[in-house]
């Protein structure tokens, strides 16, 4: 087995494998019925349904081959977003139907890697790299304006709404390392809501506003890579007493995107063998 994709309870802490493959997938999202998980692998993405045996069945993409595990679904549950890099050999991002088919191209400038769409979705967010500089961005879903929130300090990554729309929770390394941090949409009122000596990356507001799903490298792990030993963590929405929830072998791919189910009781995540 190489990897595994699994769900969390929050209410009685029991981790059930969903599916196990020899296969790298990674970064499960987990659609608006609570019916069935998305991950992407070689390029492509996949369907796994939650009934019956699971098995991975390949989304249409179209010409988008080379999608990394930057992929989400929008609030109405009718189109999916993913980050590919087919057309010029950087990351940039598309809308195509839920059911899969041909994507339409948003951002116009690149590398662009997609992390959250916003609840009224209009609006998605997202990291990208200009000039040198990894910062935080959003645009309209037709693309046609794209708006800068942080300022060049750092790498600024891995942004998600809350449920509420008042905010986009993101990691940064602002203060010397990866914390989480949050802003208002359009960047004012920043606050850095962790300040531990663990590297944090890809905080995901539950539905219920109620809590923040981050994931925890050791200290001085550099960037978010696969194969090391993380833990996810839990943190209520208004700061406070963190829960360590599970300590696993993972990282890039673990949770990289929005992967609560609608209820809220539970999440989906990849953990891989050593």
């Amino acid at each position: 087995m190489r990897s595994e994709l699994a769900i969390y309870d929050l209410a009685t802490g029991q981790v059930t494998a969903v599916l196990k493959t020899d296969r790298l997938i990674e970064a499960p999202n987990w659609t608006t019925d609570g019916k069935t998980l998305i991950v992407n692998g070689d390029g492509r993405l996949y369907r796994v349904a939650l009934s019956g045996v699971p098995q991975l069945s390949e989304i249409n993409s179209g010409f988008a081959t080379a999608c990394n595990n930057d992929h989400g679904i929008s609030p109405d549950g009718k189109s999916l977003v993913i980050s590919d890099g087919t057309e010029n050999g950087q990351s940039c991002i598309y809308l195509l139907p839920i059911e899969g088919g041909t994507p339409r191209r948003v951002t116009a400038n690149t590398p662009s890697y997609w992390h959250g769409w916003s609840p009224d979705g209009k609006m998605l967010a997202y990291c990208a790299q200009r000039n040198g500089a990894f910062d935080i961005y959003v645009c309209g879903i037709d693309g046609k304006t794209e708006t800068r929130l942080t300022d060049g300090k750092g790498h600024s990554d891995g942004p998600d709404y809350t449920p509420d729309g008042n905010w986009i929770w993101f990691n940064s390394s602002r203060s010397g390392f990866m914390q989480l941090w949050r802003m208002r949409p359009d960047g004012g009122q920043l606050q850095q809501m962790t300040k531990d000596d663990r590297v944090n990356w890809f905080p995901h507001p539950s539905p219920d506003g109620l809590h923040i799903l981050y994931l925890a490298y050791e200290h001085g792990v550099d960037g978010h890579p696969r194969d090391k030993d993380v833990e996810l963590r839990l943190l209520p929405a208004g700061g406070g007493e963190l829960r360590v929830l599970l300590q696993m072998f993972g990282g890039q791919g673990s949770i990289n995107v929005p992967c609560w189910e609608p209820g809220s009781r539970r999440f989906a995540f990849m953990r891989y063998a050593r």
